[in-house]
């Protein structure tokens, strides 16, 4: 299980590095919410770089009370010392990552009810499910749910005694709307909407943790 409620601020390289904001400045400024957890998401990058960022991570997540999860590698999760990794339909199966990997948390990416019943079948640390609204942090984004089918996997997930983590397109104007169905809200793009500079990232991920029933 994970702990929550709240903001789950997803560190993603790509978009990091298409706005010139280097990695842990800005991991250090959304910690500064102290957020349950937060994630390393390095679809374009190097295993070394990731491992090495990871690494890093680490105790900037432990200073500030968050579990620290890797994106598709748990084998990198595992070297880099993460508390845990969270996996999409296309990547290694749940049971194969506890089979190898049984030290990691597990989340699981869902996007219809059909994958949402299979993961909580095999009761991973969380669920994931969405995207909630219209998103433009993926290439191919899978359809919108909306809050009625968020709503509908909120209890499901209730149901199993499985956290469920909103995904796609939380901004701050939902995020209260959002956190009624959902444990935790998966954020990228909207932790850049106060500004670039690192102060701005830090007030707004606190609005947004606030507003998501975080403390």
């Amino acid at each position: 299980m994970i702990p929550g409620p709240g903001l789950y601020p997803i560190v993603d390289l790509d978009a990091l590095e298409a706005r010139g904001i280097p990695a842990l400045p800005f991991a250090d400024a959304v910690l500064e919410a102290r957020p349950p957890l937060l994630q390393l998401r390095a679809k374009g990058q190097a295993p070394r770089r990731t491992l090495e960022l990871l690494r890093e991570l680490v105790p900037r997540c432990r200073a500030a009370g968050a579990l620290l999860f890797a994106n598709d590698r748990p084998d990198l999760a595992e070297l880099g010392g993460a508390d845990g990794v969270h996996v999409g339909q296309g990547d290694l199966p749940l049971a194969a990552v506890r089979r190898h990997f049984p030290r990691l948390r597990v989340g699981v990416s869902t996007h219809d009810a059909d994958q949402l019943a299979r993961a909580l079948a095999e009761r991973p640390d969380y669920v994931a499910f969405g995207p909630v609204f219209a998103t433009r942090s993926k290439a191919r984004p899978e359809p919108v749910v909306g809050l009625d089918g968020l709503e509908r996997a909120g209890a499901l997930a209730r149901q199993a005694n499985c956290p469920l983590v909103a995904i796609g397109g939380i901004d701050l104007a939902r995020a209260r709307a959002v956190a009624a169905h959902a444990t935790c809200a998966a954020v990228i793009a909207e932790l850049f909407a106060a500004g670039d500079a690192p102060a701005a990232i830090a007030a707004h991920a606190r609005r947004l943790h606030r507003a998501l029933g975080g403390g």
